[in-house]
């Protein structure tokens, strides 16, 4: 990774030569809720719901879940096709720069995949600081108040993340003791990178 000195703390911030994607260890990576009709999902739902009780994940796709993300990842895409990209798919795939204890533990046996993410075209690849759904401001349209910060509602290109990070430092995203309640938190534990193409990763993940 790229190292910089931080202007916030003086201190020096190795930024991540990759990204990561986290997924169950028993199923597939890439696989996304967005890509399914209405009959789909609802089984799809269920069955995450019956991983959570079994203590698998410690995710959550509440009732409002999946209205929240489509929401979101419309005006993620419009913000991103406004700054220049150039999305082959309708909603991306999610990443974190560089790894996240914080994500991986939301999974007993977290699977991962890991790209570089240099090696993938500019204008297919997003990111937002934190996650998209804190950062696009939807939230508190849906009862979940987020406190205001700088970089809400920016859509970043990639080749941006050296000037972000130098600016803002890498969000602290440790391992939580545990995860009960973490949908309400005040979410800033990773950078989240998006990804909108699957020919650019079947490319780089041969």
């Amino acid at each position: 990774g790229r190292t910089i000195t931080g202007c916030n703390d003086g201190g020096v911030t190795t930024i991540p030569d990759f990204i990561t994607h986290y997924h169950v260890a028993d199923r597939r990576p890439f696989l996304n809720l967005s890509d399914l009709d209405e009959a789909g999902l609802g089984s799809v739902l269920s069955a995450l719901q019956t991983t959570a009780e079994a203590g698998v994940s410690d995710r959550r796709f509440g009732p409002r879940y999946m209205k929240l993300r489509r929401a979101t990842e419309n005006v993620l895409r419009e913000r991103f096709i406004e700054r220049g990209g150039r999305p082959v798919r309708y909603s991306p795939h999610y990443f974190v720069l560089g790894e996240s204890d914080w994500f991986r533990g939301l999974y007993r046996d977290a699977a991962e995949v890991r790209v570089r993410w240099r090696d993938l075209p500019t204008d297919q690849v997003s990111f937002t600081y934190p996650d998209s759904v804190t950062s696009m401001g939807l939230l508190p349209e849906f009862g979940i108040d987020v406190k205001p910060r700088p970089y809400h509602g920016k859509v970043y290109g990639i080749e941006e993340i050296a000037d972000v990070i130098e600016r803002y430092g890498l969000p602290q995203g440790a391992k939580p003791d545990t995860c009960e309640g973490h949908q309400f938190d005040d979410f800033e534990h990773y950078v989240e990178v998006q990804v909108w193409s699957d020919e650019v990763l079947d490319t780089v993940t041969r």
